[in-house]
């Protein structure tokens, strides 16, 4: 298993690959890795067979943390996260630096960014103003480095993944974005590199998510599928569910069309929720399919 750190090394790389035909994967990664992550490392094996090549970057992306959010604090560990690639057989380890992704950013030299206008303002985007800009400019920055002809994205990151979608199509970009299924713990909690900050108290309320997202779709297909249900109504029932859990704190309830994420103001079967709740200051998001 190779590791590269240095950027123009990676597009030699990348470029050489694709001199020879070799069909490349990229999973990109913020490191922590969990059996999510191992579980879209073999996503991408498998789309590229054992005559591929699947690159893992390891990058804690700063653009797309708020001033107040958690990017000192994220948690880091990166001989696990080695040793994870070299088991599940990654080819490539790609660990670049700040300094190397922006160039000059910190005196104030680096200007270009990728920004998605319409599918980032809501959501994630409405609480977490520049969080989409820095994702879609690390992922394009990541794409002409490794020049992947597929790229796997998780689905708990679901407005991410449409973003990402729709950036490469509004870009021409010759990527193809797999979307593989959310992986959970045995109590349904969606796992995330961020769930290693809840304390056993938190741990034990932060099923309350899949929770609220099942009884949202019970409800749902209990309803009938001509006049579907009221979003106000179902969120108002949705909101006093978590309410009751005494260290769960409600950022938002949406109800989307899962092509375009436009607003509901009715929820039938085949709508889309996500959900993004506190624990302190750690903040958990999830979705489903209604």
């Amino acid at each position: 298993m190779q590791q590269v750190r240095n950027v123009k090394a990676m597009q030699r790389w990348a470029l050489g690959m694709k001199k020879n035909g070799t069909t490349v994967a990229l999973v990109p990664t913020m490191g922590y890795l969990h059996p999510g992550h191992t579980s879209l490392i073999q996503r991408a094996r498998r789309k590229v067979g054992n005559e591929g090549k699947v690159v893992v970057s390891i990058y804690v992306n700063p653009t797309q943390f708020g001033p107040n959010e958690d990017f000192g604090a994220y948690p880091r560990d990166l001989k696990r996260d080695l040793d994870i690639c070299r088991k599940e057989g990654v080819d490539v380890v790609f660990l670049p630096d700040d300094a190397s992704m922006y160039p000059g950013k910190d005196s104030g030299h680096f200007s270009t960014y990728v920004e998605e206008s319409q599918l980032s303002q809501s959501m994630e985007g409405g609480t977490r103003p520049t969080h989409f800009k820095g994702v879609t400019t690390i992922v394009t920055k990541l794409f002409m480095l490794t020049l992947p002809e597929f790229a796997v994205f998780g689905a708990k990151d679901y407005q991410q993944s449409a973003i990402i979608r729709r950036m490469t199509k509004d870009l021409n970009l010759p990527v193809r974005i797999i979307v593989a299924p959310t992986v959970r713990e045995p109590d349904g909690l969606a796992m995330s590199s961020r769930n290693a900050y809840l304390t056993p108290e938190q741990r034990a309320q932060a099923t309350i998510l899949i929770d609220i997202l099942k009884a949202a779709k019970r409800k749902v297909q209990a309803s009938s599928s001509q006049t579907g249900l009221k979003t106000v109504t179902l969120k108002k029932q949705l909101e006093q569910a978590i309410q009751r859990c005494p260290l769960a704190r409600l950022d938002y309830i949406a109800f989307f069309d899962p092509d375009t994420l436009d607003p509901l103001s009715t929820v039938r079967q085949g709508s889309h929720m996500a959900l993004a709740v506190y624990f302190g200051t750690t903040r958990l998001i999830d979705n489903i399919r209604l």
